[in-house]
C-alpha cells in the first residue's frame, strides 16, 4: 500500500507509519499547503487544513490514499479554556475519511500568548527552553508529563480517520 502524507514533519510521518504499519506502507511526504492559517483556531479550521493536505497529496504522487494531519486549537463547548486539538483525514480520492486524535486544555500561561497572536509550537520552545518542540515530543508531550506524545496523539487521528478504509462497516455508506 502506497500512502502520501501531507507533510515532511518527521512526527507525522512516524505516526501514519507506526498506526497503519500492519499493513506495511510504502510512505511518500509531500510538501503542501494546509491552505489555512499557520495556527488554526477551530475544529473546522483544523479539520479543513487535514483535508486538504491529503488531498493535496494524494494529487501530487501514485499512491493509494492521501493522508493530512493538522493541529489547531479551539474553544470547546462545555469545555473550559483553550484546548489542543488534533485531526486527520485520508482521502483515495472519491472518499475522505476525518477522525480526532486527543484534545487536551493548554494552560492559560499558554492560552494568554496564542490570543496575542503566537503560534503553538514557538510559545511552547519558549515555555520548554526548547527549539523545534513540533518535531518531538510536542505540547502533548510536555504537557502531560509523556504520559502520551505528538507522535502517538497523532498516531491515533490517523487511526480514527483511515480505520474507515480498513472495515466493511463503512462499506454501504456514503
Amino acid at each position: 500500500m502506497k500512502l502520501a502524507v501531507g507533510s515532511t514533519n518527521p512526527v507525522k510521518i512516524d505516526a501514519v507509519e507506526r498506526t497503519l504499519e500492519r499493513y506495511e506502507p510504502t510512505v511518500i511526504a509531500v510538501d503542501v499547503d494546509s491552505g489555512v492559517s499557520e495556527q488554526p483556531w477551530s475544529i473546522e479550521e483544523t479539520v479543513t487544513g487535514a483535508e486538504t493536505r491529503a488531498r493535496r497529496a494524494l494529487a501530487t504522487t501514485d499512491t493509494d490514499y492521501g493522508i493530512g494531519l493538522e493541529g489547531g486549537v479551539a474553544r470547546l463547548e462545555g469545555v473550559p479554556g483553550l484546548s489542543l486539538i488534533m485531526w486527520g483525514a485520508v482521502t483515495d480520492g472519491d472518499r475522505t475519511e476525518r477522525g480526532s486524535g486527543p484534545t487536551l486544555r493548554l494552560p492559560d500561561s499558554v492560552t494568554e500568548r496564542l490570543e496575542a497572536g503566537a503560534e503553538l509550537g514557538p510559545v511552547m520552545d519558549d515555555l520548554l527552553g526548547t527549539e523545534g518542540v513540533a518535531e518531538s515530543e510536542g505540547a502533548a508531550g510536555a504537557l502531560t508529563a509523556g504520559l502520551t506524545d505528538r507522535t502517538r496523539a497523532l498516531g491515533e487521528a490517523v487511526a480514527c480517520s483511515a480505520g474507515a478504509f480498513f472495515t466493511e462497516y463503512y462499506d454501504s455508506d456514503d
